[in-house]
């Protein structure tokens, strides 16, 4: 897990634009089956407000105006280089606080944690920066955490 990460600044300084340019893949919409059905909302976490701000990193309340985060995650930023230091630090802090790794993708981690009251709680790490400038190691990249609603530890949690 921890090169998952690890491989977003070695993938962004190598790839430059190639990278996708959302911070984690969603399937594809389908087309609706009938013109009448409407699609479901489904819920939607926020912010993780009780991060800490750690290593060089610097809050960045707008997350960098990109992949419409703004106010949907609490994000900071670090320069591109960093990052993926910066991400292993924040899935140590995690750990040390409860948070366990429950899946992960090159620039995505999402974790659990057991609730005091049962179920479980859940976030989820993402990593990522502007694909439209050119991907130096000062490149401003950033980290989003967010939650996830519903319990994790149930068949009723939302799909993600």
């Amino acid at each position: 897990m921890k090169t998952l990460i690890s491989a977003l600044a070695v993938a962004a300084m190598a790839a430059g634009g190639a990278m996708a340019q959302t911070p984690y893949s969603s399937p594809a919409a389908a087309p609706p089956a009938a013109a009448t059905v409407a699609p479901t909302a489904q819920p939607q976490g926020s912010p993780a407000t009780d991060m800490p701000v750690l290593g060089a990193a610097q809050v960045s309340p707008d997350c960098g105006d990109l992949h419409g985060l703004n106010g949907k995650a609490f994000c900071v930023t670090a320069p591109l280089a960093s990052v993926g230091a910066l991400a292993e630090t924040y899935i140590s802090t995690l750990e040390t606080q409860g948070w366990l790794v429950a899946s992960g993708e090159s620039n995505r981690v999402v974790f659990v944690k057991r609730r005091p009251e049962g179920g479980c709680s859940g976030m989820q790490m993402v990593a990522f920066y502007d694909t439209a400038r050119p991907a130096a190691p000062e490149t401003a990249g950033y980290l989003g955490f967010a939650t996830i609603p519903g319990d994790l530890c149930t068949n009723g949690a939302p799909a993600q």
